[in-house]
């Protein structure tokens, strides 16, 4: 990586992820093997700003580490690509379990639980798949009819989405990410320091 650390793919420790090496990855690494409109790529790490956005817009009392979860979804992309997913089928189990240690050691960097929890798990799918509708339409050649066969039909959404897939540059994606990722992580912290000062019975849910 960047920062200097060496990362076992087979057996990674959270000790040797950097988030700037994430940003870094993901910014570089393009959704939709490249094939997507426009003079750049679209990226992974606009992707996960875009999913994090919709998330939070469909679910806005998802707290601030369910909003760290999404975001970091695709966190393990920044070693292994962006695979698609008839590909992945292909590998089977191999490629899943290699993504999945990376997915827990990532969580675990983090302090986040290293299985996600079934809401948000399904949270997150939600809102990946709303982020593939529109991404498949407005940049790689789907139709509306096709994209909702594949991923579900597109939900109402109440901010303005063009700038979320209008292709940023890899400096921007990654720059981008990183502000996402230190809003959400400022916030958590400030959360646990008020749910500590709270009396138990008072304490917010996660």
């Amino acid at each position: 990586m960047l920062s200097g650390r060496r990362l076992d793919l087979l057996d990674p420790s959270p000790l040797d992820i950097e988030i700037a090496d994430i940003a870094h990855g993901l910014a570089r690494v393009a959704r939709w093997n490249g094939q997507t409109l426009g003079p750049a790529i679209f990226s992974v790490a606009q992707h996960c700003v875009f999913v994090e956005a919709i998330a939070a817009d469909l679910h806005p009392h998802l707290s601030r580490k369910g909003r760290l979860t999404v975001l970091l979804h695709d966190a393990p992309e920044y070693v292994i690509g962006d695979m698609i997913s008839p590909f992945k089928a292909v590998l089977g189990d191999d490629y899943g379990r290699v993504e999945l240690r990376l997915q827990e050691a990532v969580h675990r960097r983090f302090g986040l639980p290293a299985r996600t929890a079934p809401l948000i798990h399904r949270i997150v799918k939600q809102a990946d798949r709303q982020s593939a509708w529109h991404e498949a339409v407005r940049l790689a050649g789907f139709d509306a009819e096709e994209a909702s066969a594949l991923f579900g039909p597109p939900l109402p959404l109440s901010f303005a989405i063009d700038d979320f897939l209008a292709p940023w540059s890899a400096d921007d994606a990654s720059q981008r990410f990183l502000q996402r990722f230190g809003g959400l992580c400022e916030a958590a912290a400030l959360a646990e320091v008020h749910d500590a000062d709270q009396p138990d019975s008072a304490r917010a849910t996660p």
